[in-house]
């Protein structure tokens, strides 16, 4: 089962290049983020004729997550629980029926958490934007943790907007109070970790300069000036059977394209 996660930045303006990518990487099941479109406006007929199943969880110009599956797909659920007041599309949870088992997969956009307010001490003020998105990684722990106690493969993939390490921005000194590399961000993305689940690009590749995010300003990507903040999160049941994990760089020189490539495992489901 090869599985992907792609943040395409609008499906309007990837009309195009999504459809390319597919045809390339050739995935079974691709989670998206950033739609930015409400469920009825989605183009859905356009991937329905190529053979996809379509799941949407949208909203109206921003935000908005989807699964796209060439396997069949059960139990469909929509909206990250734990506060039913949060109106944000930002998670899509189905089972992925593959050829030898059944896979649980999570497709999660995670808020930004910019701009970020800082006290007289230095220390980022946990309110606003900036709140809201350690809030939501507290809620997708509890999220997580009930999921690993169901001892199936659990897969959580989609943008994090999380830079774990420095070694995973090209200059890691320029988000020093980025609410992408806040220490308090990243110690809520260990508490994820930590829960039992395996990062699946690092537990088959190491090293810095590798990146899933360039922006359009300022030469990012002709400098390789990236960041790696799209990851795939495997239960334990889902690490044991990774035979593989790749980022699709090369879609960034494509025409037209999102500021994110994707990013892809294979596992023997």
């Amino acid at each position: 089962m090869k599985l992907a996660t792609f943040n395409i930045n609008g499906i309007k303006a990837r009309i195009e290049a999504l459809p390319r990518w597919l045809q390339a990487a050739q995935p079974d099941v691709v989670t998206l983020q950033e739609i930015k479109s409400v469920d009825e406006a989605f183009p859905r007929a356009q991937f329905e004729d190529l053979g996809w199943r379509v799941e949407t969880h949208g909203q109206k110009g921003f935000n908005g997550v989807a699964i796209l599956s060439r396997l069949p797909l059960e139990d469909v659920t929509r909206g990250l629980p734990g506060d039913d007041s949060d109106e944000q599309a930002r998670w899509i949870e189905a089972t992925v029926i593959g050829e030898r088992r059944a896979v649980r997969l999570c497709g999660l956009y995670l808020p930004n958490g910019n701009p970020v307010s800082f006290g007289a001490d230095g220390a980022p003020e946990i309110s606003g934007k900036y709140g809201y998105k350690l809030g939501w990684m507290a809620r997708m722990r509890d999220r997580a943790a009930e999921l690993l106690r169901s001892e199936e493969p659990v897969v959580l993939a989609g943008d994090y907007n999380i830079i774990p390490q420095p070694e995973d921005a090209a200059r890691p000194e320029a988000w020093a109070q980025d609410a992408l590399f806040l220490p308090q961000s990243r110690a809520a993305f260990r508490r994820i970790l930590n829960l039992g689940y395996t990062e699946a690009f690092r537990a088959h590749v190491q090293g810095p300069g590798h990146y899933s995010f360039w922006d359009y300003q300022a030469g990012a990507w002709e400098k390789n000036n990236g960041i790696r903040i799209d990851h795939l999160l495997l239960s334990p049941q889902a690490a044991d059977l990774l035979r593989d994990v790749q980022i699709d760089k090369f879609a960034r020189g494509e025409e037209k394209p999102s500021d994110h490539v994707p990013v892809w495992i294979d596992l023997d489901a």
